[in-house]
Parts: structure tokens; C-alpha cells; sequence
């Protein structure tokens, strides 16, 4: 049934890309025309319409698209060779559709491209290569960064062009902007703590976020250790918080129900006789909340002027909530609602370094998605 409902619409999906082959040609997009005249001629040898229309539907293509590279070619853009490539690709790929059917190659001679697309390859490496030598001539970290993208456009088109990849490092070393955390400074007149872990868990999280490639953030322990020049200061002071602020609210009520503790039948037997009890306990519920938060104001410097590059005041916050409860008495007297509250435990809230990391989470967000915003506008 399959097989039948195939040879069914088969003539009718050839007769379709017939249509659209000769439908491309007649509205001048003669790339597109020339790959289906291919295909049909490749099922169909013998397909009239594609045989007529193939030779001037190439000839039409390869006219526009060297009338293109000649435009190219007589433009200033400095990057025209990279479009004349282009160019010369898309006759290259008709080339190759065409001599993919001896039908259409025994009615057009295609011209291979490839000397040409290896020339303008060759010129087009050649721009970038020599615009990311000027611009790393600059010296400043801005050029610098200019001429690693060109270098890198170079290597993209022909692999291992020159001295392209050493260049590339060098540039990406000068445009490199090195910025080094400072101590943190946190103050409370309760804990004393140091910002260590909360230190190492932001880098982390900064440089996890490729927030820019030339931006690398750098403890100053290790920017030391390592000899790292630094080109602007991140500096941070946490002020005006609480760590494990503790609210326990303890609650005890009675609870009462009356239920059916019997039920018997009359003398007659039809009729039920239930007899009631009321059943009574106590709940008790405790409630443990314990709440931590702060503000950190950090300041970003410039090393050279001392200026500052960007200044904010960010706030977080974390509560640790446990609640248990337990009953005293008849379980019978207790709603469903009741039955809810019973279980967990008195456990107790995490240590205040545990506490001073959670509250500052959504602070180190905060930073990250503010340098983040700064960088990808360098």
C-alpha cells in the first residue's frame, strides 16, 4: 500500500521541482536555479526544460557574481577581498553541483574557482594580518584588543598564517585589563570573620561568567605571589549587618473532639444507637527563624588615576527557617490541619560563617551581573 501511494505522488513532486527550478529562473536567482536544474537532471537526464534552462541560468550566475567581485575589487573597503571570497565560494559550489551530473555537464562548462578563492584568501589574511600589526603598534590596551580580533579574523582564514598566533597572544597579553580584589574589610561589633571563602567564591563566580576575555579578576594574594601589575582595584567593605538574628515563637493550645467510641443497634434492629466521647491533647508548635543580612559598598578603581570607574551599595539577605511540633494526649482530638504541624526537629541553624556566606549570595549576583554589564561595554 505503501509502495503504491509512493508511485502515486512521485510525478507529481517531480513535476513540482520542475516548476520551482524554471519559477527560480524566471525571478533571477540563478544560483538556486542552476542547483535544481541539477538535481532534475540528475533523476531525469532527459528533462527539456532543464537542459534549456541550465546553460544560460549558470551564465546568468556566474555574470553576477563577478560583476560583483569586479565592484569589490574597485571599492576602498579594506575588507574586500574577504567579500570577493565570498563570491568566487558561490561559484565554486555551482561548479561543483555541475560536475556532480554528466546531463549538465555534458551542456555547461563550469570554471573551477579554487586558484581564485585561494588568492583572495591570501589577500584577505594578508589586510588583517598587516591592520592587527598597526593597531598592536598603538601600545594601548584599547588597540590591543582591536588587533587580537584581527588576528584572529587572519588565522580564521587561512590556519597558521605567519606569525598571526604568537601576535594574537601578544595582543591579547597588552589588552589584557588585570583587576585585583583587595582585602575585603568586614566589620561587626558581635563576629569577627574573615571574608576568605566569600572572597574565593566571587572570582569564582566572575570568572565563571566570561564576563569579558580580556577582564581578569585576581586576588591580591595571588596578583602578588605572581607578580601581576594591576590595572584597576576592586574594593569592598561590608557594613551594617546581622548575622544569625534568632526569633522563636513557641506556641501550646488544647485541642478537643468529640467522636463515636460505640454503636450499637435498637431492640428493633433498624435504627443505630452511637455513643460519644470527647477526646482531648495539647499541641505544641515551635517556630525558629533566623535572619542574617548586610550591605556591601564596593568601589571600582582606576590604578593609574585613581579614579573611581564605578561605585554601588548592594544589599542581601538569607533566612533560615525550622519548624517542628509535637502532641501531648488522645491523637484522635487532632485535625487534619494538626496532624500537619507534628514532626521535624530542633535542629540548630547553621554556624555564623555558614549564615555570613548565604546572605552575601545575592550580593555577589548582584556584583557579578553589574561588572558584567560594565565589561561588555569596553
Amino acid at each position: 500500500m505503501r509502495n503504491r501511494f509512493w508511485w502515486l505522488i512521485a510525478p507529481i513532486l517531480f513535476i513540482l521541482s520542475c516548476k520551482s527550478g524554471e519559477k527560480s529562473y524566471n525571478k533571477g536567482r540563478y544560483d538556486e536555479a542552476v542547483t535544481l536544474f541539477v538535481k532534475k537532471l540528475q533523476k531525469k537526464p532527459a528533462s527539456t526544460t532543464s537542459l534549456q534552462l541550465l546553460p544560460d541560468a549558470y551564465a546568468q550566475a556566474k555574470r553576477m557574481h563577478e560583476d560583483k567581485v569586479t565592484g569589490y575589487l574597485s571599492s576602498n573597503d579594506p575588507l574586500k577581498w574577504e567579500y570577493v571570497r565570498n563570491e568566487y565560494r558561490s561559484l565554486q559550489r555551482l561548479y561543483d553541483a555541475i560536475h556532480a551530473s554528466p546531463a549538465a555537464l555534458a551542456i555547461v562548462t563550469p570554471k573551477d574557482y579554487r586558484n581564485a578563492i585561494t588568492g583572495a584568501q591570501e589577500n584577505a589574511a594578508q589586510v588583517r594580518y598587516d591592520r592587527g600589526a598597526e593597531l598592536l603598534d598603538q601600545g594601548d590596551k584599547a588597540a590591543a584588543r582591536q588587533a587580537y580580533d584581527e588576528f584572529q579574523a587572519a588565522l580564521a582564514l587561512i590556519p597558521n598564517y605567519r606569525n598571526a598566533a604568537q601576535l594574537r597572544e601578544a595582543a591579547f597579553q597588552k589588552g589584557l585589563v588585570n583587576v585585583v580584589i583587595r582585602q575585603i574589610d568586614v566589620r561587626s561589633p558581635y563576629y569577627q570573620f574573615s571574608a576568605d571563602q566569600f572572597r574565593d567564591v566571587l572570582i569564582k563566580n566572575l570568572q565563571q561568567r566570561n564576563i569579558n576575555r580580556f577582564v581578569q579578576f585576581t586576588d591580591e594574594r595571588i596578583a602578588k605571589a605572581n607578580r601581576i601589575q594591576p590595572d584597576q582595584y576592586l574594593e569592598m567593605r561590608f557594613y551594617d549587618f546581622v548575622v544569625g538574628q534568632t526569633y522563636v515563637d513557641r506556641s501550646e493550645r488544647e485541642v478537643s473532639k468529640e467522636i463515636v467510641v460505640s454503636s450499637v443497634k435498637d431492640s428493633t434492629g433498624k435504627e443505630t444507637i452511637k455513643r460519644y466521647a470527647t477526646v482531648k491533647a495539647k499541641v505544641y508548635v515551635n517556630k525558629a527563624t533566623v535572619i542574617s543580612k548586610g550591605v556591601l559598598d564596593y568601589q571600582l578603581l582606576d590604578v593609574v588615576s585613581g579614579n573611581i570607574i564605578r561605585t554601588d551599595r548592594l544589599p542581601g539577605s538569607y533566612t533560615w527557617f525550622n519548624q517542628w511540633g509535637y502532641y501531648k494526649g488522645d491523637e484522635r482530638a487532632l485535625s487534619d490541619q494538626d496532624k500537619a504541624l507534628m514532626g521535624g526537629d530542633d535542629i540548630p541553624p547553621p554556624p555564623p560563617q555558614e549564615l555570613f556566606l548565604q546572605f552575601t549570595k545575592p550580593i555577589y549576583d548582584q556584583m557579578t551581573s553589574e561588572m558584567q554589564q560594565l565589561y561588555n561595554n569596553m
